[in-house]
């Protein structure tokens, strides 16, 4: 069962051996190890912090690499292979759930939105919901927010995930994208850049977006374990007041200039590619502009989870969300 993955899966062989995926490290100053869930245009404001300098102002080195999954990032978090992990609030969740003697806590939130967008193989007349009845839709995994997030929406449309399509979602994360090339499924729910990369190539069309759809999510949140932020105050704080700083830089800067500032993560994607992902996500205000994770947005999570049968109690933002220090970097950038 999916919720176990994190509480038994400590293989230290597979954490010490994942790949440093990330641009950031090697400088001076307090070192911070992130793991991000994945690389993905969808964090740009986090390679911009990184990029345009704003964790070294705050006297940061961070070091990141990519941890390939939800499952993986959090072993690696609660096994202090990281310091601070940049995966979906859910995991936070499911952990607590778990009893955790030391909760994991999100401390900065830098997606607000669900990343994924519906992408359909018959692009021949308007598109509308109902045309999913009856389809064969390549889903994402169970339990993850991407696919609990598109169950969410098709409910919301009418759609009976369960009974209405033909529903796939047996194939990891890494393959999704060339099982729908290769044929698999008339509707596929894909990140960018590959959605984009897709349309260039006529291999289909977005025709929804699951972000715009769901509402406000805390999708993408920093977290640490509890003992870590107790221990490390000062540095979650400078780690905050640079997120803050790259969220706003985002925020001021067109798809062009975040681009330009995010290429070197994405050596092997064309530029126009990642400049229409970005604007895309920007349009969809997919980047929160500040790191604060409120009440509303938390509660949305909760109605997502619970639909998708993943929630055993609704948790109160305040058990595992702490605010502080989102708010203090807002006012010190004032």
């Amino acid at each position: 069962m999916h919720r176990k993955w994190f509480g038994l899966a400590f293989s230290i062989l597979l954490v010490c051996g994942m790949a440093l995926a990330g641009c950031g490290g090697g400088g001076s100053g307090t070192k911070v190890k992130v793991g991000e869930v994945t690389r993905s245009i969808f964090y740009a404001p986090q390679y911009v912090a990184i990029e345009k300098g704003f964790f070294k102002e705050e006297g940061l080195d961070v070091e990141l690499q990519t941890t390939f999954g939800g499952d993986k990032t959090m072993t690696a978090l609660l096994s202090n292979a990281i310091d601070v992990a940049l995966v979906g609030s859910e995991t936070s969740i499911y952990v607590y759930q778990q009893g955790a003697d030391d909760p994991v806590i999100n401390f900065g939130q830098l997606t607000q939105t669900d990343g994924t967008f519906l992408m359909a193989r018959d692009t021949k007349g308007e598109f509308s919901w109902d045309m999913l009845k009856g389809s064969v839709f390549l889903g994402q995994r169970k339990g993850g927010m991407p696919q609990m997030a598109g169950e969410f929406t098709l409910n919301k449309k009418g759609i009976n995930p369960r009974t209405d399509l033909e529903l796939i979602q047996n194939i990891e994360f890494a393959n999704i994208a060339s099982a729908y090339a290769s044929g698999t499924g008339q509707f596929v729910q894909l990140f960018e850049p590959q959605a984009s990369i897709f349309e260039k190539e006529g291999k289909g069309k977005v025709v929804a977006s699951f972000g715009v759809e769901s509402g406000h999510l805390p999708y993408t949140v920093f977290m640490a374990k509890q003992s870590f932020i107790g221990k490390n105050k000062d540095t979650v704080q400078k780690f905050t007041n640079a997120l803050y700083k790259a969220q706003q830089w985002v925020d001021s800067h067109s798809a062009e200039e975040i681009a330009d500032a995010i290429l070197p993560y994405f050596k092997d994607t064309e530029r126009d590619i990642v400049v229409s992902s970005v604007k895309r996500y920007k349009e969809q205000g997919t980047y929160a502009t500040d790191p604060i994770l409120d009440e509303e947005e938390w509660n949305n999570l909760l109605d997502v989870m619970d639909l998708a049968g993943e929630l055993k109690e609704r948790v109160p933002v305040g058990t595992i969300v702490d605010n502080s220090y989102a708010e203090k970097a807002k006012q010190a950038a004032k």
